[in-house]
């Protein structure tokens, strides 16, 4: 009788001890989401101020200026992951051909704000890719946990699942935007 108290002492001790790991792993993705979703967000809010500025300069640049203002309007809809990555995705290249637009204006990149909002867009991208890595960090700790024998069985019981990696699309894609400032 006492065998079977403390086997099933030790059993329940180890479904509250899994229980409360894959909640702290989900709480930590979420929080890495969160960091993704702020710099996107931070992202987003410089686009506005960089149309302006290169409006003033290049006119004739009218079809990528629209481009630039439909992406921004989309980064921090309600998307899953692999929609909010695809945008992401799609903002980066936008904002990557905005730099070689740049090129061809010398006063435009000489301009004081041009410069500026260069030199923040290039800390936001830094910041999101260090919440990417923290991010995919925790879903992979948190989905190996999920796929291991034996918390996969408490994780089935309680309804964890595996999450997405926040991935960039294109193999092309994964270079950040080139920044000169010079």
């Amino acid at each position: 009788m006492t065998i079977a108290i403390v086997a099933i002492g030790v059993l329940l001790a180890f479904i509250m001890l899994t229980y409360n790991k894959l909640v702290r792993l989900r709480n930590n993705a979420k929080e890495g989401w969160s960091g993704i979703d702020v710099q996107l967000k931070r992202r987003a809010d410089l686009v506005p101020n960089l149309v302006t500025t290169v409006k003033s300069y290049a006119k004739h640049e009218q079809q990528l200026l629209e481009e630039l203002t439909a992406l921004r309007s989309k980064t921090g809809a309600d998307q899953s992951i692999p929609e909010t990555s695809k945008t992401a995705t799609d903002l980066g290249k936008s904002l990557k051909k905005l730099m070689v637009v740049a090129e061809a204006y010398p006063e435009l990149k000489a301009d004081k704000n041009f410069l500026k909002l260069q030199h923040q867009l290039s800390e936001v991208e830094d910041y999101l890719q260090k919440s990417r890595r923290y991010y995919n960090g925790t879903v992979r700790e948190l989905n190996t946990k999920v796929e291991s024998i034996p918390s996969n069985i408490v994780a089935k019981a309680f309804g964890f699942n595996k999450l997405e990696f926040f991935t960039i699309s294109d193999e092309a894609d994964r270079m950040l935007p080139e920044l000169n400032f010079e």
